[in-house]
Protein backbone atom coordinates (compact mmCIF):
# COMPACT_ATOMS: atom_id res chain seq x y z
CA UNK A 1 0.00 0.00 0.00
CA UNK A 2 1.46 3.39 -0.97
CA UNK A 3 1.67 6.35 1.36
CA UNK A 4 -1.34 8.07 -0.18
CA UNK A 5 -3.54 4.99 0.14
CA UNK A 6 -2.79 4.79 3.85
CA UNK A 7 -4.32 8.21 4.34
CA UNK A 8 -7.56 8.05 2.40
CA UNK A 9 -9.73 8.15 5.55
CA UNK A 10 -11.29 11.49 6.43
CA UNK A 11 -9.72 12.82 9.64
CA UNK A 12 -11.80 15.19 11.75
CA UNK A 13 -10.71 17.29 14.70
CA UNK A 14 -13.01 19.37 16.92
CA UNK A 15 -11.66 22.60 18.36
CA UNK A 16 -12.15 22.71 22.16
CA UNK A 17 -13.63 26.21 22.31
CA UNK A 18 -15.05 29.11 20.27
CA UNK A 19 -12.92 30.53 17.47
CA UNK A 20 -12.67 34.33 17.54
CA UNK A 21 -12.74 35.96 14.12
CA UNK A 22 -11.39 39.22 12.72
CA UNK A 23 -14.95 40.43 12.13
CA UNK A 24 -15.61 40.36 15.88
CA UNK A 25 -17.84 37.30 15.59
CA UNK A 26 -17.00 33.90 17.00
CA UNK A 27 -17.76 30.38 15.86
CA UNK A 28 -18.70 27.57 18.21
CA UNK A 29 -18.17 23.86 17.55
CA UNK A 30 -15.61 24.31 14.81
CA UNK A 31 -14.61 21.13 13.04
CA UNK A 32 -11.37 20.81 11.07
CA UNK A 33 -10.99 18.16 8.37
CA UNK A 34 -7.43 17.19 7.56
CA UNK A 35 -5.09 14.56 6.16
CA UNK A 36 -1.62 13.54 7.31
CA UNK A 37 1.23 11.78 5.54
CA UNK A 38 4.43 10.39 6.99
CA UNK A 39 5.34 10.03 10.66
CA UNK A 40 5.85 12.67 13.35
CA UNK A 41 9.27 12.21 14.93
CA UNK A 42 9.82 11.86 18.67
CA UNK A 43 10.72 15.50 19.29
CA UNK A 44 8.02 16.77 16.92
CA UNK A 45 10.41 18.81 14.77
CA UNK A 46 9.57 17.45 11.31
CA UNK A 47 5.97 18.67 10.86
CA UNK A 48 5.13 20.53 7.65
CA UNK A 49 1.78 22.20 7.08
CA UNK A 50 0.61 22.37 3.46
CA UNK A 51 -1.89 25.18 2.79
CA UNK A 52 -4.23 24.72 -0.14
CA UNK A 53 -5.41 27.24 -2.72
CA UNK A 54 -8.94 28.56 -3.32
CA UNK A 55 -10.42 25.45 -4.90
CA UNK A 56 -8.12 22.94 -3.23
CA UNK A 57 -8.67 20.90 -0.10
CA UNK A 58 -6.92 18.63 2.37
CA UNK A 59 -6.46 15.79 -0.15
CA UNK A 60 -3.05 17.04 -1.17
CA UNK A 61 -1.45 13.67 -1.95
CA UNK A 62 -4.26 11.13 -1.80
CA UNK A 63 -7.16 10.34 -4.10
CA UNK A 64 -10.07 12.75 -3.84
CA UNK A 65 -13.16 11.07 -2.32
CA UNK A 66 -15.57 12.82 -4.71
CA UNK A 67 -13.71 12.93 -8.02
CA UNK A 68 -11.40 9.93 -7.57
CA UNK A 69 -8.55 12.01 -9.00
CA UNK A 70 -5.04 12.07 -7.57
CA UNK A 71 -4.22 14.63 -4.91
CA UNK A 72 -3.68 18.15 -6.22
CA UNK A 73 0.03 18.10 -5.22
CA UNK A 74 0.74 14.39 -5.58
CA UNK A 75 3.77 15.34 -7.69
CA UNK A 76 5.21 17.32 -4.76
CA UNK A 77 4.22 15.41 -1.61
CA UNK A 78 5.10 11.76 -1.06
CA UNK A 79 7.93 9.29 -0.44
CA UNK A 80 11.11 10.55 -2.08
CA UNK A 81 9.39 13.63 -3.53
CA UNK A 82 10.43 17.23 -2.75
CA UNK A 83 8.22 17.27 0.34
CA UNK A 84 9.39 13.83 1.35
CA UNK A 85 6.97 11.92 3.56
CA UNK A 86 9.75 9.48 4.46
CA UNK A 87 11.41 12.49 6.07
CA UNK A 88 8.60 14.84 7.13
CA UNK A 89 5.21 14.60 8.80
CA UNK A 90 2.91 16.43 6.42
CA UNK A 91 -0.43 17.91 7.48
CA UNK A 92 -3.00 19.49 5.18
CA UNK A 93 -6.20 20.99 6.58
CA UNK A 94 -9.32 22.02 4.71
CA UNK A 95 -9.59 25.77 5.39
CA UNK A 96 -12.18 27.38 7.61
CA UNK A 97 -15.18 28.17 5.40
CA UNK A 98 -14.41 25.22 3.15
CA UNK A 99 -16.68 22.45 1.95
CA UNK A 100 -14.65 19.27 2.40
CA UNK A 101 -15.34 18.67 6.08
CA UNK A 102 -14.15 21.82 7.84
CA UNK A 103 -16.86 24.07 9.25
CA UNK A 104 -18.28 26.33 6.56
CA UNK A 105 -21.54 27.83 5.29
CA UNK A 106 -22.96 24.44 4.27
CA UNK A 107 -22.72 23.12 7.84
CA UNK A 108 -25.40 23.19 10.49
CA UNK A 109 -25.66 26.32 12.61
CA UNK A 110 -26.00 25.00 16.19
CA UNK A 111 -28.24 27.96 17.06
CA UNK A 112 -30.85 27.22 14.38
CA UNK A 113 -30.42 23.58 13.45
CA UNK A 114 -30.26 24.65 9.79
CA UNK A 115 -27.33 25.17 7.41
CA UNK A 116 -25.56 28.47 8.03
CA UNK A 117 -25.87 29.79 4.50
CA UNK A 118 -25.18 33.53 4.66
CA UNK A 119 -25.48 33.47 8.45
CA UNK A 120 -21.94 32.12 8.44
CA UNK A 121 -19.65 34.99 9.47
CA UNK A 122 -17.33 36.51 6.89
CA UNK A 123 -13.82 35.16 7.37
CA UNK A 124 -10.27 36.23 6.57
CA UNK A 125 -7.00 34.51 5.75
CA UNK A 126 -5.94 35.29 9.33
CA UNK A 127 -9.04 33.44 10.58
CA UNK A 128 -8.09 30.42 8.48
CA UNK A 129 -4.61 30.42 9.99
CA UNK A 130 -6.04 30.95 13.48
CA UNK A 131 -8.08 27.79 12.99
CA UNK A 132 -4.99 25.91 11.80
CA UNK A 133 -3.08 26.99 14.89
CA UNK A 134 -5.91 25.87 17.17
CA UNK A 135 -6.01 22.49 15.43
CA UNK A 136 -2.26 22.04 15.82
CA UNK A 137 -2.62 22.85 19.52
CA UNK A 138 -5.05 19.95 19.81
CA UNK A 139 -2.55 17.74 17.95
CA UNK A 140 0.17 18.74 20.39
CA UNK A 141 2.41 20.34 17.76
CA UNK A 142 3.91 23.54 19.15
CA UNK A 143 6.15 24.44 16.23
CA UNK A 144 6.17 23.60 12.55
CA UNK A 145 9.32 22.92 10.61
CA UNK A 146 7.72 24.58 7.57
CA UNK A 147 4.52 25.97 6.11
CA UNK A 148 4.22 25.66 2.32
CA UNK A 149 1.52 26.76 -0.11
CA UNK A 150 0.72 28.33 -3.45
CA UNK A 151 -1.72 31.11 -4.37
CA UNK A 152 -4.18 31.42 -1.47
CA UNK A 153 -2.05 28.80 0.27
CA UNK A 154 0.88 31.18 -0.14
CA UNK A 155 -1.13 33.92 1.56
CA UNK A 156 -1.57 31.58 4.51
CA UNK A 157 2.18 30.94 4.69
CA UNK A 158 2.81 34.69 4.88
CA UNK A 159 0.16 35.08 7.56
CA UNK A 160 1.86 32.33 9.55
CA UNK A 161 5.20 34.14 9.31
CA UNK A 162 3.63 37.47 10.25
CA UNK A 163 1.39 36.37 13.12
CA UNK A 164 3.09 33.25 14.51
CA UNK A 165 6.84 33.62 13.82
CA UNK A 166 7.67 31.71 16.98
CA UNK A 167 5.69 28.71 15.76
CA UNK A 168 7.19 28.16 12.31
CA UNK A 169 10.82 27.76 11.29
CA UNK A 170 10.49 28.24 7.52
CA UNK A 171 7.87 29.22 4.97
CA UNK A 172 7.63 28.65 1.22
CA UNK A 173 5.16 31.08 -0.38
CA UNK A 174 4.65 30.14 -4.05
CA UNK A 175 2.87 32.20 -6.73
CA UNK A 176 1.39 34.59 -4.20
CA UNK A 177 1.52 38.15 -2.86
CA UNK A 178 1.22 40.21 0.31
CA UNK A 179 -2.16 41.56 -0.79
CA UNK A 180 -4.86 41.05 -3.38
CA UNK A 181 -4.87 43.57 -6.23
CA UNK A 182 -7.86 45.48 -7.56
CA UNK A 183 -7.78 43.28 -10.68
CA UNK A 184 -7.90 40.10 -8.60
CA UNK A 185 -10.79 41.47 -6.54
CA UNK A 186 -12.60 42.38 -9.77
CA UNK A 187 -12.36 38.85 -11.17
CA UNK A 188 -13.63 37.43 -7.87
CA UNK A 189 -16.57 39.82 -7.89
CA UNK A 190 -17.59 38.64 -11.38
CA UNK A 191 -17.61 35.08 -10.06
CA UNK A 192 -19.61 35.98 -6.98
CA UNK A 193 -22.18 37.89 -9.02
CA UNK A 194 -22.56 34.90 -11.36
CA UNK A 195 -23.40 32.72 -8.37
CA UNK A 196 -25.80 35.25 -6.86
CA UNK A 197 -27.53 35.76 -10.21
CA UNK A 198 -28.36 32.05 -10.44
CA UNK A 199 -32.06 31.79 -9.40
CA UNK A 200 -31.28 28.54 -7.61
CA UNK A 201 -28.92 30.36 -5.25
CA UNK A 202 -32.05 31.52 -3.38
CA UNK A 203 -30.23 34.08 -1.28
CA UNK A 204 -27.82 31.39 -0.10
CA UNK A 205 -30.57 29.15 1.30
CA UNK A 206 -30.46 26.42 -1.32
CA UNK A 207 -29.35 23.45 0.77
CA UNK A 208 -32.81 21.92 1.21
CA UNK A 209 -33.70 22.45 -2.44
CA UNK A 210 -33.40 19.86 -5.17
CA UNK A 211 -31.76 22.34 -7.55
CA UNK A 212 -28.49 24.01 -6.56
CA UNK A 213 -26.86 27.11 -8.13
CA UNK A 214 -24.66 24.95 -10.33
CA UNK A 215 -24.88 27.22 -13.39
CA UNK A 216 -23.67 30.27 -11.50
CA UNK A 217 -20.90 28.34 -9.77
CA UNK A 218 -19.78 26.85 -13.08
CA UNK A 219 -19.49 30.30 -14.65
CA UNK A 220 -17.54 31.51 -11.60
CA UNK A 221 -15.13 28.63 -12.05
CA UNK A 222 -14.78 29.27 -15.78
CA UNK A 223 -13.98 32.94 -15.18
CA UNK A 224 -11.40 32.15 -12.52
CA UNK A 225 -9.81 29.39 -14.55
CA UNK A 226 -8.96 31.82 -17.34
CA UNK A 227 -6.86 33.77 -14.84
CA UNK A 228 -4.92 30.63 -13.90
CA UNK A 229 -3.58 30.17 -17.44
CA UNK A 230 -1.34 32.33 -19.58
CA UNK A 231 -2.25 33.51 -23.08
CA UNK A 232 0.55 31.36 -24.46
CA UNK A 233 -0.72 28.30 -22.59
CA UNK A 234 -4.21 28.80 -24.03
CA UNK A 235 -2.82 29.37 -27.50
CA UNK A 236 -0.50 26.35 -27.36
CA UNK A 237 -3.20 24.06 -26.00
CA UNK A 238 -6.22 25.20 -28.02
CA UNK A 239 -5.47 28.03 -30.43
CA UNK A 240 -8.55 28.64 -32.56
CA UNK A 241 -9.14 24.95 -33.15
CA UNK A 242 -12.71 23.76 -33.52
CA UNK A 243 -14.17 21.15 -31.16
CA UNK A 244 -15.43 18.03 -33.00
CA UNK A 245 -16.19 19.94 -36.22
CA UNK A 246 -14.40 21.28 -39.26
CA UNK A 247 -16.18 24.63 -39.53
CA UNK A 248 -18.27 27.08 -37.55
CA UNK A 249 -21.77 25.87 -36.61
CA UNK A 250 -23.17 29.41 -36.69
CA UNK A 251 -24.69 28.81 -33.26
CA UNK A 252 -23.79 29.39 -29.64
CA UNK A 253 -22.66 25.83 -29.04
CA UNK A 254 -19.06 25.17 -27.97
CA UNK A 255 -17.56 25.53 -31.45
CA UNK A 256 -14.00 26.07 -30.15
CA UNK A 257 -11.89 23.70 -28.12
CA UNK A 258 -11.21 26.38 -25.54
CA UNK A 259 -14.96 26.85 -25.01
CA UNK A 260 -15.45 23.14 -24.51
CA UNK A 261 -12.54 23.04 -22.08
CA UNK A 262 -13.90 25.86 -19.95
CA UNK A 263 -17.37 24.33 -19.88
CA UNK A 264 -15.86 21.05 -18.73
CA UNK A 265 -13.97 22.85 -15.97
CA UNK A 266 -17.20 24.46 -14.79
CA UNK A 267 -19.33 21.31 -14.91
CA UNK A 268 -16.84 19.13 -13.05
CA UNK A 269 -16.18 21.78 -10.40
CA UNK A 270 -19.76 21.93 -9.13
CA UNK A 271 -19.62 18.28 -8.09
CA UNK A 272 -17.03 18.97 -5.42
CA UNK A 273 -17.54 22.58 -4.31
CA UNK A 274 -20.21 24.56 -2.50
CA UNK A 275 -21.34 27.86 -4.02
CA UNK A 276 -21.51 29.71 -0.70
CA UNK A 277 -18.06 28.45 0.25
CA UNK A 278 -16.81 30.00 -3.00
CA UNK A 279 -18.27 33.35 -1.95
CA UNK A 280 -16.66 33.24 1.48
CA UNK A 281 -13.23 32.04 0.44
CA UNK A 282 -12.87 34.51 -2.42
CA UNK A 283 -13.87 37.31 -0.05
CA UNK A 284 -11.21 36.19 2.43
CA UNK A 285 -8.59 36.49 -0.32
CA UNK A 286 -9.88 39.94 -1.28
CA UNK A 287 -9.48 41.22 2.28
CA UNK A 288 -5.90 39.95 2.57
CA UNK A 289 -3.39 42.80 3.00
CA UNK A 290 -0.53 42.05 5.40
CA UNK A 291 0.68 45.63 5.80
CA UNK A 292 -2.65 47.45 5.90
CA UNK A 293 -4.08 45.04 8.44
CA UNK A 294 -1.23 45.94 10.78
CA UNK A 295 -1.12 49.64 9.99
CA UNK A 296 2.51 49.61 8.97
CA UNK A 297 4.88 49.26 6.04
CA UNK A 298 5.31 45.75 4.63
CA UNK A 299 8.90 45.51 5.86
CA UNK A 300 7.80 46.28 9.42
CA UNK A 301 5.53 43.23 9.39
CA UNK A 302 8.65 41.05 9.40
CA UNK A 303 10.93 43.15 11.60
CA UNK A 304 13.28 40.87 13.59
CA UNK A 305 11.59 37.75 12.22
CA UNK A 306 13.40 34.46 12.88
CA UNK A 307 11.51 32.77 10.03
CA UNK A 308 13.39 31.62 6.93
CA UNK A 309 11.68 32.40 3.60
CA UNK A 310 11.86 30.86 0.14
CA UNK A 311 9.68 32.68 -2.40
CA UNK A 312 8.87 31.22 -5.82
CA UNK A 313 7.22 32.96 -8.77
CA UNK A 314 6.62 32.11 -12.44
CA UNK A 315 7.36 34.34 -15.42
CA UNK A 316 3.95 33.90 -17.08
CA UNK A 317 1.83 34.23 -13.93
CA UNK A 318 -0.21 37.39 -14.49
CA UNK A 319 -2.56 36.72 -11.58
CA UNK A 320 0.29 36.92 -9.03
CA UNK A 321 3.14 38.33 -11.11
CA UNK A 322 6.81 38.23 -10.19
CA UNK A 323 6.73 41.95 -9.38
CA UNK A 324 4.61 41.17 -6.32
CA UNK A 325 7.02 38.47 -5.17
CA UNK A 326 9.90 40.91 -5.58
CA UNK A 327 8.04 43.45 -3.44
CA UNK A 328 8.04 40.88 -0.66
CA UNK A 329 11.69 40.05 -1.23
CA UNK A 330 12.67 43.72 -1.02
CA UNK A 331 10.70 44.14 2.21
CA UNK A 332 12.37 41.08 3.74
CA UNK A 333 15.82 42.14 2.61
CA UNK A 334 15.31 45.59 4.13
CA UNK A 335 14.95 44.02 7.58
CA UNK A 336 17.77 41.51 7.02
CA UNK A 337 15.45 38.50 7.03
CA UNK A 338 16.64 35.10 5.83
CA UNK A 339 15.15 35.04 2.31
CA UNK A 340 15.82 33.32 -0.99
CA UNK A 341 13.89 33.89 -4.20
CA UNK A 342 13.51 31.97 -7.46
CA UNK A 343 11.68 33.13 -10.57
CA UNK A 344 10.95 30.12 -12.75
CA UNK A 345 10.65 30.38 -16.53
CA UNK A 346 7.32 28.84 -17.46
CA UNK A 347 4.62 29.40 -20.07
CA UNK A 348 1.92 27.76 -17.94
CA UNK A 349 0.69 30.80 -16.03
CA UNK A 350 -0.47 30.77 -12.42
CA UNK A 351 -1.30 27.06 -12.51
CA UNK A 352 2.39 26.25 -12.96
CA UNK A 353 2.73 25.72 -9.22
CA UNK A 354 0.43 22.70 -9.50
CA UNK A 355 2.19 21.18 -12.50
CA UNK A 356 5.38 19.33 -13.32
CA UNK A 357 7.96 22.08 -12.88
CA UNK A 358 11.36 20.49 -12.16
CA UNK A 359 12.96 23.77 -11.07
CA UNK A 360 10.22 24.29 -8.49
CA UNK A 361 10.70 20.74 -7.23
CA UNK A 362 14.46 21.24 -6.92
CA UNK A 363 14.00 24.59 -5.19
CA UNK A 364 11.61 23.28 -2.57
CA UNK A 365 13.64 20.14 -1.92
CA UNK A 366 16.89 22.10 -1.62
CA UNK A 367 15.42 24.76 0.63
CA UNK A 368 13.89 22.25 3.04
CA UNK A 369 17.06 20.19 3.25
CA UNK A 370 19.10 23.36 3.81
CA UNK A 371 16.75 24.55 6.55
CA UNK A 372 17.04 21.35 8.60
CA UNK A 373 20.45 22.11 10.18
CA UNK A 374 19.36 25.66 11.01
CA UNK A 375 16.35 24.28 12.89
CA UNK A 376 18.61 22.15 15.04
CA UNK A 377 20.71 25.19 15.81
CA UNK A 378 17.76 27.49 16.56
Amino acid sequence: MNDAAKHDIQLILDLPGPLRLDSGASLDRVRIAYQTYGTLNADKTNAILICHALTGDQHVASDHPVTGKKGWWSNMVGPGLPIDTDRYFVICQNVLGGCQGTTGPSDINPETGLPYGLDFPVITIADMVRAQVAALDVMGIDKLFAVIGGSMGGMQTLEWAASYPERVHAVVPIATAARHTAQNIAFHEVGRQAIKADPNWAGGNYYARKEKPTSGLAVARMTAHITYLSEQALQDKFGRNFQDRDAASFSFEADFQVESYLRHQGITFVDRFDANAYLYITRAMDYFDLARDRGCALAEVFQNTPVRFCLVSFTSDWLFPTSQAKELVRALNSVAAHVSFVEIESSRGHDAFLLDEPEMFDTVRGFLRGAEPTLKGA
